[in-house]
């Protein structure tokens, strides 16, 4: 039978730190947030991985790696209101909601939002809402936020999300098409001015619904 506890040492150790996860208070989440209960309970031995669980559905959890860099890059405060655009699992969502203010999580299938919400349910965390919608090309009519997280891919990034940002607002998104993308973190300096830095090379599933640039047809 696999040592959880162990295993958790392992991926932060062998996976994470290496993936230059440094940051103390991440690290420390990573042990308190148990991974194990957010994979299908079939593949509750492959939790600690360093590979993509499907969920079903065409989502996936993303590798442990990633989700530990995305939550350290964003820097997260506990004023900040946070739109996580893909529930998936939840686990993410759990990372993000211990760091943050508010995170509201938009999932478009309603068997994931189901699968989250009860998974997120023995953490009794009263900062996170979640909603079922399709948050491809923005969500919230007008609302702003300090952060936002794209869970899945998309080939183009759509302007809506970086003017929902606040002034100081981060945005983290992986964009482009398999097999090369680049997860990025955009930040809105200024009313006008946005400042983009590429963080390292994902390849995730795609957003339902992502927006597609005009392709040729010849």
């Amino acid at each position: 039978m696999l040592d959880m506890e162990q295993a958790r040492f392992n991926m932060i150790e062998q996976q994470i730190r290496p993936c230059e996860v440094l940051e103390g208070r991440i690290l420390e989440l990573l042990k308190h947030v148990r991974r194990e209960h957010f994979v299908p309970e079939s593949m509750r031995e492959m939790a600690f991985m360093d590979l993509e669980i499907p969920l079903g559905y065409g989502a996936s959890m993303w590798q442990p790696k990633l989700e530990a860099r995305t939550v350290q890059e964003l820097h997260l405060s506990k004023s900040d209101k946070v739109l996580e655009v893909g529930t998936g699992s939840g686990y993410l969502t759990a990372l993000l909601s211990l760091l943050a203010g508010h995170v509201t999580s938009v999932e478009i299938v309603p068997e994931l939002n189901a699968m989250a919400r009860q998974h997120l349910h023995a953490y009794h965390r009263d900062n996170i809402t979640l909603e079922i919608g399709d948050a491809a090309l923005g969500w919230g009519g007008g609302a702003s936020y300090d952060v936002i997280v794209l869970t899945g891919s998309t080939p183009v990034l759509p302007a809506t999300f970086q003017n929902s940002l606040n002034v100081g607002g981060r945005l983290f998104a992986i964009v482009g098409d398999a097999p090369v993308m680049e997860a990025k973190l955009i930040t809105r300096a200024a009313a006008d001015k946005f400042e983009s830095v590429n963080i390292m090379e994902a390849c995730v599933a795609l957003l339902q619904n992502a927006l597609q640039p005009e392709r040729f047809v010849f």
